[in-house]
């Protein structure tokens, strides 16, 4: 492999140079020359293998490919001092100046600094203490989880919200054609209202003409009886009456 100087990464988290990997053999080499190695000092190797293979399990190196070549950078495994950790803090107060983050709610450049800062925080903490790193690292990813699962709920939520409010729309220009139909039916049935009363105004002053002439023809043929009967009667009388 070879190596070359690496300028500064846009990232909070420590990364050592990036190594060119030629041919999958020389990785093997490597290996070997470590397992070598480990016969003037197993344990020192040994630890620092096992630290490496923890640290890129918990932060996988990057590869890219550049003019046709591969290149792959890991995380450092150098231990951190006091005076790394308070660079880290003001990398993070500027980076976060720089970026312009949101001090408040929601800001998803804020939350991309700190996941960083963690990530360091994690790898400057598992150099000294592996154990003590592979338990941040499951309080890291519950903190992911719990934060997705949020944002998945929160998604969802607006998705609900923005289906109901094209279901109220939608409702709404249903409810606005009923109004208007049934405006329409109400016209149409007051005029069917005015009609019937017209009519029934009709019917009701033939029924009255009618009743007047019944009662006028009525009253004519009671006088027209009476009048009979009484000529009648004057007959009757007159046929009667004794002959003087």
């Amino acid at each position: 492999m070879a190596e070359r100087i690496l300028e500064s990464q846009n990232t909070l988290v420590r990364y050592c140079n990036p190594v060119l990997v030629t041919k999958r053999t020389e990785k093997d080499t490597s290996v070997k020359v470590n397992s070598h190695s480990l016969l003037y000092g197993a344990t020192t190797v040994e630890k620092k293998r096992e630290t490496d293979e923890i640290l890129n399990s918990i932060l996988p190196p990057v590869e890219w490919e550049e003019q046709g070549q591969l290149w792959r950078q890991q995380v450092s495994s150098d231990p951190a001092t006091r005076l790394d950790v308070l660079k880290l803090g003001e990398q993070l107060d500027m980076r976060l100046q720089q970026r312009q983050a949101r001090e408040t709610g929601i800001c998803p450049v804020r939350r991309e600094l700190f996941t960083q800062c963690f990530d360091e925080l994690i790898r400057q903490v598992t150099v000294n203490c592996a154990e003590r790193g592979l338990l941040l690292l499951r309080v890291r990813d519950e903190i992911r989880m719990t934060t997705d699962a949020y944002q998945a709920l929160y998604e969802s939520s607006i998705a609900f919200g923005m289906r109901k409010a094209l279901q109220a729309e939608q409702g709404k220009s249903n409810m606005e054609q009923t109004i208007e139909n049934l405006k329409t039916d109400k016209n149409d049935l007051e005029k069917q209202v005015a009609e019937l009363r017209t009519k029934a105004e009709q019917v009701e002053r033939r029924a009255n003409e009618l009743r007047q002439a019944e009662e006028k023809k009525h009253a004519e043929e009671i006088q027209f009886l009476k009048k009979t009967n009484q000529q009648i009667k004057a007959q009757l009388e007159g046929i009667i009456a004794p002959k003087k």
